[in-house]
């Protein structure tokens, strides 16, 4: 005999609990919406975007979208904090690397809203672990940091939880019907709500087809590194490398922190994968990224070992411009979805959560949702099977 099924009514159900959907709930949860938060693993896991010890936040951004939306993400981050009574930001400071004139660098001086210029002889001085190759400079960024990520995602679900919310993991979505009352299936129960939030990383795409709407949207496997400190303390600030020749995509790294004595340093990009199949890796496969940060490592890091000690793997689900999608379905305007996070969207997960948040209540949003339109990817809306 099947076991009974779950049953409940919501103001609105959130698919995913990344850091993305636990953020969207959370301000649910604060608006007084009774809302249910569905999470297909069970949580803890890292099958995801949002798992490991850390993510960069700066303030230094290319683009002036993200730029504009970044202060108010330092304090919502703050917020998180101040109700969780606990700390989720460690303040190192940011260094931006590359040629001058590089569109990437200049576009994220100019969000400093200074001239932040650091010379190779300034940058040595300061960061003795940094080297600057002739020709090229950096930016520094005061305000750049790590995030630290599980311990956030925790914190952000736990008080979504204190304000009333409802976290259910280990239930798969298995169907959604449209409607003014939008129903959820899942492997366990069928909940029904006005307003429905996807935001299932690689998993939304899937979500969406039955609905009609098939979105650009590539999940990649990046292989997240670590590098062996040949002396304690090689690194200090975070770093952005761009607009180099071998490495189109960028690298960044990030001070040690998850494992003693090793320092996180990584490719922006990976290869593309069915996140289903992204723990079955073949022994073998090549990984082209490690010898091109190893290339990286022995010409920028003097202090880091030029062989990964330790590689894992994280999902980015990547639009073809790098850019979010925060969007109403374009059917079903009940149905909100927030995708292709592209790498970039931790630091910003308070202000995306806002804003999802604010158009599933068909609020105006409290900042321009145009570039994240779902309207820039023509023939995405299709019939639903």
């Amino acid at each position: 005999m099947a076991a009974p099924r779950h049953q409940a009514a919501y103001d609105a159900i959130v698919i995913g609990a990344g850091i993305q959907g636990s953020f969207t709930a959370y301000h649910l949860a604060q608006r007084h919406k009774n809302t249910l938060l569905l999470e297909q693993f069970v949580l803890p896991h890292s099958r995801g975007s949002s798992h490991g010890q850390s993510r960069i936040t700066r303030s230094a951004y290319p683009q002036a979208v993200y730029a504009r939306m970044m202060p108010d993400s330092f304090h919502l981050w703050q917020q998180l904090e101040a109700e969780a009574g606990t700390s989720l930001y460690r303040q190192t400071g940011l260094v931006v690397l590359g040629p001058p004139g590089d569109p990437e660098l200049e576009g994220c001086r100019r969000s400093l809203g200074a001239n932040q210029f650091l010379d190779a002889a300034t940058l040595t001085q300061r960061f003795p672990g940094l080297r600057l190759p002739a020709g090229e400079v950096a930016v520094w960024d005061g305000t750049g940091g790590v995030l630290l990520a599980d311990r956030a995602l925790r914190a952000v679900q736990d008080v979504f939880r204190q304000h009333g919310g409802t976290l259910r993991d280990g239930e798969k979505v298995l169907r959604i019907e449209p409607g003014a009352e939008v129903t959820v299936t899942t492997t366990a129960g069928v909940y029904r709500a006005p307003r429905l939030v996807i935001a299932a990383g690689a998993w939304t795409g899937a979500l969406l087809a039955p609905l009609g709407l098939h979105l650009p949207l590539q999940p990649l496997r990046i292989d997240v590194c670590y590098w062996r400190e040949k002396e304690p303390g090689s690194l200090s600030p975070c770093f952005i490398a761009v607009g180099l020749r071998q490495a189109p995509h960028g690298i960044y790294g990030l001070p040690s922190l998850e494992y003693p004595g090793l320092v996180k340093v990584c490719h922006h990009h990976g290869s593309p994968i069915d996140p289903e199949e992204r723990d079955r890796v073949p022994p073998g496969t090549p990984r082209p990224d490690i010898a091109l940060l190893s290339s990286f490592i022995s010409r920028y890091l003097p202090g880091l070992e030029t062989s990964p000690a330790v590689v894992e793997t994280c999902l980015y689900t990547n639009t073809p411009d790098g850019d979010f999608i925060l969007d109403r379905h374009p059917k079903f305007s009940n149905i909100i979805i927030g995708a292709g996070f592209s790498g970039h969207g931790f630091k910003l997960a308070p202000v995306v959560g806002k804003l999802l948040c604010e158009l599933s209540l068909g609020e105006e949003p409290s900042h321009s949702t145009a570039p994240f339109a779902i309207a820039r990817f023509p023939g995405t809306l299709q019939a639903a099977m």
